[in-house]
């Protein structure tokens, strides 16, 4: 049986002036059943294409917090799944945002975040 999430894409603007970015990852909620997670696939030579002086260490230990935020570490300690969801999708200028959400079905989230991963990121 295929139940609904939402995804958002992880996306990396370096250099918020320029506007410019790179997906770099997806965040999946599935409420139905539970689930929460961040996988992410930061590739140093497309960030360095957009911009030469980007801070590769720093990107990836910024995207780590995505994962810490989904397992409900840190300061996300205490908040629903679907808060923290919000949380991560919610607007922002940072060098690390999530794009537009959007929907789906799927009987298993962590195999539809591996497709979305590979389809929109990889």
């Amino acid at each position: 049986m295929r139940v609904p999430y939402e995804y958002a894409i992880i996306q990396a603007v370096p250099r918020i002036e320029r506007g410019e970015l790179i997906n770099v990852g997806v965040v999946l909620y599935s409420q139905r059943l539970d689930f929460l997670a961040a996988r992410t696939d930061l590739r140093d030579d497309r960030l360095l294409a957009v911009d030469p002086g980007a801070d590769v260490a720093a990107i990836r230990a910024a995207l780590s917090s995505w994962d810490a935020t989904c397992t409900g570490a840190g300061a996300a300690a205490g908040i629903s799944q679907g808060e923290r969801f919000r949380w991560l999708v919610a607007p922002r200028s940072t060098i690390l945002r999530a794009g537009p959400v959007h929907m789906g079905l799927a009987a298993d989230p962590s195999e539809e975040l591996d497709r979305l991963v590979k389809l929109l990121v990889s």
